[in-house]
């Protein structure tokens, strides 16, 4: 799934570059502190932005969710405030922060498997309702796959999801 070069100098190996990718994600540690055992940092974050902007990390993201087949399923959401570095933003206005009574905060809405791992996730504005994004979420959900869901799932009024 990873893009592949066929002319120049050889790559970096792949996996080393992949590696060091997910030590910044997970530690939040700036690109200029990556390990050297990860190789030039400069690689590291040059690959993650162009496999971002050529949608890399979409399609593995929905390979993954697709070839997973859970028989039980369950989706909630968190709260998590934005930073107040990130709290100044206005140009962008596809941000997903909204105002609510903690401040400025999004909402992450996750599906996971029966184990706790997510399969589907996806943001909004910290003041949007739960069900909003259910259905976008749920659309890959199998018929006869189990669904646990609180009830900021359910419609008002129907008793049933989205």
């Amino acid at each position: 799934m990873l893009p592949n070069k066929s002319r120049g100098v050889p790559r970096v190996n792949d996996r080393r570059v992949l590696n060091g990718i997910f030590w910044g994600l997970q530690s939040g540690a700036p690109w200029r502190d990556l390990p050297t055992a990860f190789g030039p940092y400069t690689t590291c974050y040059n690959r993650f932005v162009r496999w971002r902007r050529a949608g890399v990390w979409g399609r593995i993201k929905e390979a993954l969710a697709t070839a997973h087949d859970a028989a039980v399923q369950m989706i909630d959401t968190s709260i998590v405030r934005v930073h107040q570095h990130g709290a100044c933003i206005t140009r962008n206005q596809r941000q997903s922060m909204g105002r609510s009574r903690g401040g400025l905060t999004s909402k992450i809405h996750a599906v996971v498997d029966g184990n706790g791992l997510p399969v589907r996730l996806a943001l909004s504005p910290g003041e949007a309702h739960d069900v909003r994004l259910a259905g976008k979420l749920l659309s890959r959900l199998k018929s006869g796959s189990m669904l646990l869901a609180d009830r900021g799932y359910v419609r008002t009024g129907s008793g049933t999801l989205p």
